[in-house]
């Protein structure tokens, strides 16, 4: 078995799920613990198609338009007047994809060998649907339709795909949230916004299994927030290990630092906080979003070493986000990139 092994965040730029797994399996196969599948078509652009499926919503309208070329240019929508919005009339979609694409997997799973490795379902938060939905000042105050949508569409998807199925609960809002808020609130922040996140853990069902991507946002493969340290990551990671449910299992935490076309900074101060996470269970992963295309395979090898070194632990081999929002060939180079890093 490899030392370390390779996590991908889920998108991946392919005309079809087949594709995007059969790429992935042939180039990391070995390396993997889990695999998604490709999160291609509409969405490789996460939670835009959902958003944008409100236009035709019988409970919603249009307050601003968008076209997401950019963080503030995307619709933003409210509730009409008299009406209430409702889980059963949320349809996300993530239960039919995963259905769909779950056959295909099995099959590229035998095909390649890949014994043990699990199927990935990325989640968004609820509080992340609701504010890319109705902006921020609403954001709190409309996320418990789509938590309980959510926690539905889970359960069905464990219904079928039982401990066969990981679940990945995706999180940039709370992550810039927290990078956001001063120093001093920064703890208190990060266990108000764990509080919410962990509300969706405990609504599955008793045994499913979770990890959690941190995010910093890869619109048009661009960050939301660049972090400038580590710290506000560990400041979430603490507060998540902290509140996580008993029974819920958490099999990794998985922290970008890289950010979209950025690659991850050569300063061993940025990473200087990762000291405080060396509590972090053993039988937790930890997935280093350091992959990057753009930066030369010695400098990422440093920053893995530096990595490893304040983490006092192998660590898992990671790009910051998803790589759909890559073209084809930048995709292929940081998927090889992460193979090369994982043998280092």
């Amino acid at each position: 078995m490899p030392s370390r092994h390779i996590h991908l965040v889920g998108s991946y730029p392919a005309a079809d799920s087949r594709e995007a797994m059969t790429i992935v399996a042939g180039v990391a196969g070995p390396y993997l613990k889990t695999l998604a599948d490709g999160e291609v078509g509409p969405r490789r652009r996460w939670i835009t198609h959902i958003i944008d499926g409100l236009r035709e919503h019988p409970d919603v309208e249009l307050r601003t338009d968008g076209d997401w070329s950019g963080y503030d240019d995307r619709p933003v929508f409210r509730v009409r007047r008299g009406h209430r919005l409702t889980p059963g009339s949320l349809n996300l979609g993530h239960a039919s994809a995963a259905r769909e694409s779950y056959e295909v997997f099995k099959e590229i799973r035998q095909e390649h060998r890949l014994d043990g490795v699990s199927f990935q379902v990325g989640i968004p938060g609820d509080l992340d649907l609701a504010l890319f939905a109705f902006g921020s000042a609403n954001a709190f105050s409309r996320r418990a339709p789509f938590r309980d949508a959510l926690a539905h569409e889970i359960e069905e998807i464990a219904g079928w795909g039982g401990q066969d199925v990981l679940f990945q609960l995706e999180v940039p809002v709370e992550l810039v949230m927290v990078a956001r808020t001063p120093k001093p609130l920064r703890t208190a922040a990060a266990r108000l916004l764990v509080h919410g996140m962990v509300k969706q853990v405990a609504a599955a069902p008793p045994g499913t299994r979770f990890g959690v991507h941190l995010c910093v946002g890869d619109l048009n493969n661009k960050a939301l927030k660049r972090l400038g340290t580590a710290a506000p990551a560990v400041s979430m990671l603490n507060a998540l290990l902290r509140a996580w449910p008993q029974d819920r299992s958490l099999e990794y935490v998985h922290v970008p630092l890289a950010a979209g076309d950025q690659p991850p900074p050569l300063e061993p101060g940025f990473y200087r906080a990762l000291e405080l996470l060396a509590a972090l269970p053993r039988d937790i992963r930890f997935a280093a979003g350091l992959v990057h295309e753009a930066q030369a395979p010695d400098d990422q090898r440093k920053i893995l070493r530096t990595v490893e070194s304040l983490l006092s632990r192998t660590v898992d081999i990671s790009p910051a986000c998803g790589l759909g929002r890559r073209s084809p060939r930048g995709a292929r180079h940081a998927l090889e990139r992460a193979v090369t890093l994982a043998e280092s």
